[in-house]
């Protein structure tokens, strides 16, 4: 699949999906958008690809936001469908069946840090920001900000954030929960994958299971420990099952198959 505002490298079953405009401080525009939502149809089809990490081209910025001039002389019902299909294509983010890890490498702004939100784990590089700077244009976050920064770092901290526009850097960002860790720059991309490395070599279904229920916890339609309840009992109906729990008994290493 061809991109022109993103790269796309898979590499021992990880898909490393780079947001390609240094010229804009890799600021997100429609098109840019739905070239991500391309490749996630790739992560969600392709057997290949076992976890996914998305980063900035850069030193600079993961994404400093979106890009203003697109959406300056927008209409109410233009903004309504520009924020229907950002939320459509960040949950569809979150709901992957296989991890995704943003690695931010400066500033996460705006639209930046919504996309780096919708992902399961953030690891920040040491000069990373994070943001929601929205209200000094007059406007609110508008592809699920409002609810994931409340979400990850609690109502107190993150409705001040929300309203004063302050940006956090990355130890402040990893003390609030945020982040999960936070490296050099160099160690970024090396410290992602060491992380997915050690999830993808568990069962891939029982990593969907688990991505499923945890993010159950804050669904509207969808009972958290009624699903884990669903989906501990399907774990015993699979082969990954059987060959885990035969692999802890023989004291051998398990050969997960996805079955």
């Amino acid at each position: 699949m061809e991109f022109s505002l993103i790269t796309t490298e898979l590499s021992e079953k990880i898909l490393t999906i780079t947001i390609n405009r240094p010229d804009k401080m890799n600021a997100l525009n429609m098109q840019l958008l739905g070239e991500i939502d391309n490749a996630f149809d790739e992560v969600y089809e392709n057997d290949d690809v076992g976890a996914v990490i998305i980063t900035g081209s850069g030193a600079k910025a993961f994404a400093a936001g979106a890009d203003i001039a697109e959406f300056a002389n927008f209409t109410s019902a233009q903004a309504k469908e520009m924020s229907a299909n950002g939320h459509r294509i960040f949950n569809k983010i979150e709901s992957s069946p296989k991890p995704v890890i943003a690695a931010v490498n400066g500033f996460a702004l705006g639209g930046g840090f919504e996309l780096a939100a919708c992902c399961h784990m953030r690891v920040a590089s040491e000069n990373a920001k994070f943001g929601t700077p929205e209200v000094t244009l007059g406007v609110i976050p508008g592809y699920g900000g409002t609810q994931r920064m409340i979400r990850h770092i609690g109502y107190g901290k993150g409705i001040e954030l929300l309203m004063t526009a302050d940006m956090i850097n990355a130890e402040e960002a990893h003390r609030l929960g945020l982040v999960n860790y936070v490296t050099t720059l160099e160690e970024l991309l090396p410290k992602c994958k060491q992380i997915l490395q050690k999830i993808i070599s568990k069962s891939p279904l029982v990593i969907d299971q688990v991505i499923a229920c945890a993010n159950a916890y804050t669904s509207k339609t969808e009972d958290g420990f009624e699903l884990e309840i669903d989906e501990f009992s399907r774990c015993f109906s699979t082969e990954d099952f059987k060959e885990g729990t035969d692999a802890f008994l023989n004291k051998r290493k398990a050969e997960f198959k996805g079955k």
